[in-house]
This record gives C-alpha cells, sequence and structure tokens, in this order.
C-alpha cells in the first residue's frame, strides 16, 4: 500500500503524489475514480491505482516550495553539479557555493548537490577558486519549482507520462527550462 499514485483534479491537472492507501480511500469513499491502474490485484476485481482523478474541483494554491535537502537533489537530478556522477541519496551533500564562513547563505541559489568527493577537495573555496566550475548554475526557486519537483519524482513512471509532460496542446515537452 506504499505504492506512489498521481493525484490529478477534476480538469486532469496533476496536483500531488499520495500513497494507494490514500487513493483506494478516495476511490471508495467516492471523491475520485481510477483513471489508470496496474495489474496488481488488492482484492478480487479490485487493481492497485496508479492515477486517480477527483470528481470535485480543489483550488490548489500556488506555494512556494520549501528549501530542503530532498528539494535540492531533485532539482539537481541527483547528480554531482561538479562531476556530473548520478548519486543516491545517501551518496550526495549540499555543498554551499559561496562557503558559509565567507557569508554564504541556505538559498536556493547558493546551494548544489555534490558527491562526498568534490564536496572534499572543493572545501572552504568557491568553485573558481578549486578549479571546479559547476555544470550548471542553480536554478532559482519560483512559482512553477512545486511543477518541476512534481515531474522529477514521476519521471520513471510511464503511466504519468501523459498528464505530467503534455502541455495545452497535447503536445510532448521534455524540456527543462
Amino acid at each position: 500500500m506504499r505504492q506512489p499514485v498521481l493525484q490529478l483534479n477534476a480538469y486532469f491537472e496533476a496536483t500531488r503524489i499520495v500513497w494507494a492507501r490514500k487513493a483506494l480511500t478516495l476511490v471508495t469513499k467516492g471523491k475520485a475514480i481510477v483513471v489508470v491502474h496496474t495489474d496488481r490485484e488488492v482484492y478480487p476485481g479490485i487493481f492497485m491505482p496508479s492515477v486517480i482523478r477527483l470528481l470535485e474541483y480543489k483550488y490548489i494554491p500556488i506555494r512556494m516550495q520549501t528549501l530542503s535537502r530532498k528539494n535540492i537533489f531533485m532539482r539537481d537530478g541527483h547528480r554531482c553539479m561538479y562531476c556530473g556522477k548520478e548519486c543516491s541519496g545517501g551518496g550526495l551533500e549540499l555543498d554551499h557555493i559561496i562557503p558559509k564562513s565567507r557569508g554564504g547563505k541556505n538559498e536556493w541559489m547558493n546551494l548544489v548537490s555534490s558527491c562526498r568527493k568534490c564536496n572534499s577537495n572543493k572545501g572552504d573555496r568557491t568553485p573558481e577558486e578549486a578549479g571546479m566550475p559547476l555544470l550548471r548554475r542553480p536554478l532559482p526557486q519560483t512559482i512553477h519549482t512545486p511543477r518541476f519537483i512534481l515531474k522529477s519524482l514521476g519521471k520513471d513512471v510511464k503511466a504519468w507520462d501523459r498528464y505530467l509532460w503534455n502541455d495545452s496542446k497535447g503536445e510532448q515537452k521534455l524540456q527543462f527550462a
């Protein structure tokens, strides 16, 4: 029951990811319908949902994504921004572009993902001083950050592509800012 399920609002706009247990509760209470289901049967005749759609429109206020390790790692695609190596969550560290000892702050534009080796090599220097240029400048937080993070969470689930990557004209958009 800890399988992720994409939740859509009444107009098929992706709003969030919920656990299968919550999705099944919404479906059995009549608040949502299953749009796409998996082949796994939960009970006889009831299949595990992959995508659900709420029957009533829920207003989703625009909110800014909070600054956290998890969100920085997702923004950077779980890659070291110095060497490009893809790491699991345990192999990554947060690195301050401008070190804290020099007044660097905990901000979206000053934090990047870094592998332990690169973080150790860079030490208490700026990337220019260490001779370790960033592969990509960090993206600032915008009102689109939550949507970007939702897309990055669902990039490996084929059944969600249709709802996460389509624009209003129904054409596939696979580019990041």
